[in-house]
This record gives structure tokens, C-alpha cells and sequence, in this order.
């Protein structure tokens, strides 16, 4: 029987990670190091059952392995890996809210490196075992619904609330949304400006070979230079400007906040949609140019009817790129006065505080994820369209264009 080695390396990982790294840290208070508990501990005293339910999941791992035929193994493996994560969250959670019943109302239960392994191993196994069951896209989003809805569930009835980085929320709901929205705006702006800017050089690239040889290499050097030292070179400058033309002071221009930290990230961002388009459209192949020729259309509209349709899912394919890539560098433009959730990050990170770095880290990770999903189905759906270019695969003519030629 054949065994599936990558997953049982992954289920082995996880449960070795769990058993050996600190579960949980509790705290007197923010200000001092935390002592570490391990996951053995929980499976005597009161949070026992919960402790041996999550163990039991684990077990599924490795055994679903052995299934044979093997797509039952496969569910078996990818439910129980869905299930661990809101599992070993609760417990956690469970644990909190006993240490501050028994300790202090200012005691701080951080989650340790045994359940940041082992939420990241759950993860790469339940993909793992989608990929292998070719699972659809249904299946899919009914699995992260399970991962997700009772963490979802259990958050907004507060159960969550004595962990730290609640706390840390907590204390900074105010502004927690205001930085999730400045964030976001960063990497709208970013990406609107980059794609007016990009798509016409790529295009402008594939038409003129020199033109292609000058940008690529010129785009390639922008994307070694540091983020910080990037966005030291542009204030100066920017800061001259609103200096000396009121019109730019009055659009809210100057060498600190959104401005320069847009520009940086466009100019980081150009590289891989301007090599998306360009290879998108060379990727067109000569015959299908031709026969759109043969059946009577124009330049341009071979460009919008036959090129552009076909490229649409390499091009988006570079815009998925530089958006992920954007919403990760807009967490250091709040070093230049930009915002966002990098200015949580930061503060985190100055005042020595895991948790409150956390608070910025994660929603980072979560709209990357987010943007990479929505391509995902963006890509997928671009993709069809390469069957359904009217009359170009068969020689006909499509309706409306020229006459007809023999």
C-alpha cells in the first residue's frame, strides 16, 4: 500500500511541535516575561476533555493516511485538520480565562510557538489533502467555513476575551479599524496608479523591443533598493515640492504620510504587472493574430477583442503578485507618518510587546490571504475566455465586422 509521506511528515511535525514548544505563556502583567505551559499539562485537570478532543484529532492525521481506498483518509485528514485549529484556540482560551479567575484580572496568556507550529502545520496539511482530492472550489470554502465559523462563533460571544492579544485589542479598538481602513487605502491607491501605469508600459514594451530592454532591467534595479532607503530618497524631493508649489502643499503632498509611501509602492509594484502584460501578450500566438486579421478586424480591435482577452489571465496573474506584495511593504510605509496597520506593528515591536505586534501582523496575513483568494477566482473565471473569442478558433467571421473573405 502506498503511504502518502508528505502528510504523515506534516501530522508527525505537528503533534512533535505541540508536545515540545510552550503551548501557551502566562504572565503576571504585560510588563514581564511570560512562564511557558506545555500542551501535556492540559490533558489532566479541568480542561482535560478538550485537551484529549484535540488529541484525538490529531491521531486522525497520521491514520487517515493509511485509508486505502484513499479518499476517505484524505476527508478524514483534511475535516480533522480544520477542526484542530478552533480547537486548540479554545483551549487556549479556556486556559485564559481560569488564570485570571485564579491570578489577576491583569494577567496575560499569550499563545506560544506550539500553537503557531501547529496552526500552521493543520494548515498546510488540510491544503495538502484538498490538493490531492482535487477538491473543488465548494469544497474548499466549506472546509475554511468549518475552520472558521466556530472561532467566528466563539470571538463574538467574548470567549476569546482573556487571551492577550484580545487585550491588546481591547485597548485599542479605537483605532485598530481607522489603521485596518488607512491600510487598505494605501494598497487601493498602490494599485490604481500602478495599473494606469503599468499596463500601458507593458504594452508599449511588447511594441517596442528597445523601449522593453531600457524598462525591464531599470524595473529590476528599483526592486533592490530597501523599502526604508527608498522611501529616504523620495521625501526629500517631495518635501521641495510642497515646499516651493502651493498646488502640491494643497493636494496633501509632502515627504512624510501617503504620498511618498504610494509611490514607493507603485514603483515596487511596476515590475511584475509590466512583466505579466508583456508576457501575456506575446504569450497570443501568431495564428490566432492572423486569422483575426484573415476574418477582417482592425488593429484595435484585435487588441480588445483577441489580445487583451487572452493575456487577461497572465496580466492577472502579475496584479495578484503586486497586490500581495503591496499589502506586506504598506506595514513599513507607517514609519514615514503613512499609517495603517504597520503603525500597531511597530508600537508592538518598540514596546517589546509580542501580542501587540500581533494585533498588526495578523490582519496583514489575513488581507494577503484575502487578495490571493479573490485572484484566485478572478484568474479562474479570466481563463474561459480564451474559448470564447468569436469566430478566431474556427475562421469565421464574428458578427458585425468587415465582409466576408475567402
Amino acid at each position: 500500500m502506498q503511504i502518502n509521506l508528505a502528510l504523515l511528515a506534516l501530522s508527525l511535525a505537528l503533534a512533535g511541535s505541540l508536545y515540545s514548544l510552550p503551548f501557551v505563556r502566562v504572565a503576571a502583567n504585560r510588563l514581564v516575561s511570560g512562564e511557558a505551559v506545555y500542551f501535556a499539562s492540559f490533558l489532566q485537570g479541568q480542561h482535560s476533555l478538550l485537551a484529549m478532543a484535540c488529541t484525538a484529532l490529531m491521531v486522525a492525521l497520521p491514520v487517515g493516511v493509511w485509508f486505502k481506498p484513499a479518499r476517505p483518509g484524505l476527508w478524514l485528514i483534511a475535516g480533522s485538520a480544520a477542526l484542530l485549529l478552533p480547537g486548540l484556540l479554545t483551549l487556549a482560551a479556556a486556559h485564559a480565562q481560569a488564570v485570571v479567575l485564579a491570578a489577576s484580572p491583569v494577567a496575560r496568556t499569550s499563545l506560544g510557538g506550539g500553537f503557531w507550529a501547529a496552526a500552521l502545520l493543520a494548515g498546510l496539511i488540510a491544503a495538502e489533502a484538498l490538493r490531492r482530492l482535487n477538491a473543488s472550489r465548494a469544497a474548499s470554502a466549506l472546509l475554511l467555513a468549518i475552520a472558521l465559523m466556530p472561532m467566528a462563533i466563539l470571538l463574538n460571544t467574548g470567549a476569546f476575551n482573556e487571551l492577550s492579544i484580545m487585550k491588546e485589542y481591547a485597548n485599542r479598538s479605537d483605532v485598530f479599524f481607522a489603521a485596518v481602513t488607512r491600510h487598505v487605502q494605501i494598497v487601493a491607491l498602490t494599485l490604481f496608479f500602478t495599473l494606469c501605469t503599468a499596463l500601458p508600459l507593458g504594452w508599449a514594451a511588447g511594441h517596442w523591443k528597445r523601449l522593453g530592454r531600457i524598462l525591464l532591467p531599470l524595473l529590476n534595479i528599483i526592486q533592490t533598493i530597501p523599502s526604508i532607503a527608498l522611501f529616504g530618497l523620495l521625501m526629500a524631493p517631495l518635501a521641495l515640492l510642497a515646499a516651493n508649489l502651493p498646488d502640491v502643499r494643497r493636494a496633501g503632498i509632502s515627504g512624510v504620510g501617503l504620498a511618498p509611501a504610494v509611490i514607493a509602492l507603485v514603483l515596487y509594484s511596476l515590475l511584475p504587472v509590466v512583466r505579466a502584460t508583456l508576457a501575456g501578450l506575446e504569450a497570443v500566438s501568431s495564428h490566432v493574430l492572423e486569422a483575426a486579421r484573415g476574418v477582417g478586424m482592425s488593429a484595435s480591435q484585435i487588441f480588445w477583442q483577441v489580445q487583451a482577452p487572452l493575456a487577461l489571465p497572465v496580466v492577472l496573474g502579475g496584479v495578484r503578485t503586486a497586490t500581495i506584495q503591496a499589502i506586506g511593504l504598506a506595514a513599513v510605509t507607517a514609519l514615514i507618518g503613512a499609517g495603517g496597520l504597520g503603525s500597531i506593528m511597530f508600537e508592538g515591536l518598540f514596546a517589546s510587546a509580542e501580542d501587540l505586534v500581533l494585533l498588526g501582523v495578523l490582519p496583514i496575513i489575513a488581507l494577503g490571504g484575502l487578495a490571493d483568494a479573490s485572484f484566485k477566482v478572478l484568474i479562474a473565471l479570466a481563463a474561459p475566455a480564451q474559448l470564447r473569442q468569436p469566430g478566431i478558433a474556427s475562421g469565421t467571421r464574428p458578427a458585425g465586422q468587415g465582409h466576408d473573405r475567402v
